[in-house]
């Protein structure tokens, strides 16, 4: 039978059949490298345990790396929401990585920033973001806390017919947002720890929420480091939105878009077309994909 992984810790995993309760399955084979949303090939071995034969192919994986290791997000996922927040103040850093992850998979992005009752920074948070907007970036703004019934309104259209992840600094209110979607989220969240046998573990963990036969949402734990060794220069460009009306401009081909003559994006940068951090941020994960290769 064909399943989806919908939560996992260590070489256990969570699978969903379409019944209402989910199986636990083990790879057979020693090799452990699946991410939730993942659809697999099962044999059932009992009533509630199955054996992971095989891995269907993937339409999308989304993952963050180091120079030491790999760590999955989520597999076949339709489009990403960032969520991040007025308070307390959010990693311009790692939202830019974040962009440029789903952009080297042709990933789309909506960015929702929340806790806009927090007005202090408001202003400032909205101004930060604008820049991203003129990339083509969906901006929504909304207060989980405040206003949950028009929130609620805002997201189901956005997430309706999209496997969609979450993913936010700790303190963005994502939670919040998914409880507004997913009632009883906790409670499914308890019984995907008591299936596992992994207690607090999972509360850290990825996991999926199926909201109907075309829907689903997938929570990820709130994380602060966005590495991305795994993306060679020429992914890292093709991830930079506002490199695109520049790429192949250049006087040398191999340009590192920095301090180079006739570099297209430094010209884009003096007149105002490209935001200075978008450069630095290119030039630092330029040097982490060449350091993963020495």
């Amino acid at each position: 039978m064909k399943a989806q992984v919908i939560a996992g810790y260590g070489r256990h995993y969570l699978v969903d059949i379409g019944s209402t309760h989910p199986l636990q399955a083990y790879p057979r084979s020693k090799r452990s490298e699946y991410a939730v949303g993942d659809w697999v090939t099962l044999e059932r071995a009992s009533n509630d345990q199955a054996s992971i034969l095989a891995l269907e192919a993937r339409k999308t994986l989304l993952y963050r790396s180091d120079a030491y290791r790999q760590k999955f997000l989520a597999a076949n996922l339709t489009q990403l929401i960032v969520v991040v927040a007025t308070e307390p103040h959010f990693s311009e850093e790692f939202l830019g990585r974040a962009l440029v992850a789903a952009g080297s998979i042709d990933l789309p992005v909506q960015i929702v920033l929340n806790k806009t009752d927090l007005t202090t920074h408001l202003a400032a948070s909205q101004q930060r973001l604008a820049y991203y907007a003129t990339l083509g970036y969906s901006l929504h703004r909304m207060s989980a806390t405040t206003e949950p019934a028009q929130v609620r309104d805002v997201l189901r259209p956005l997430v309706t017919g999209h496997t969609t992840l979450l993913i936010g600094q700790s303190g963005m209110g994502k939670s919040s947002l998914l409880n507004l979607l997913v009632p009883d989220a906790q409670a499914r969240t308890q019984e995907i720890s008591t299936a596992l046998g992994s207690g607090k573990h999972t509360t850290t963990a990825t996991r999926l929420y199926r909201l109907n036969a075309d829907t689903a949402l997938v929570d990820s734990p709130g994380f602060q480091e966005f590495g991305l060794h795994h993306l060679s220069k020429s992914e890292l460009e093709h991830a930079f939105a506002d490199f695109t009306p520049y790429r192949g401009q250049c006087k040398f081909h191999n340009c590192r878009h920095d301090s180079e003559p006739g570099c297209a994006i430094s010209n884009a940068v003096k007149e105002g077309e490209i935001a200075p951090q978008r450069q630095q941020l290119f030039g630092q994960l330029l040097h982490e994909s060449e350091a993963r290769l020495v």
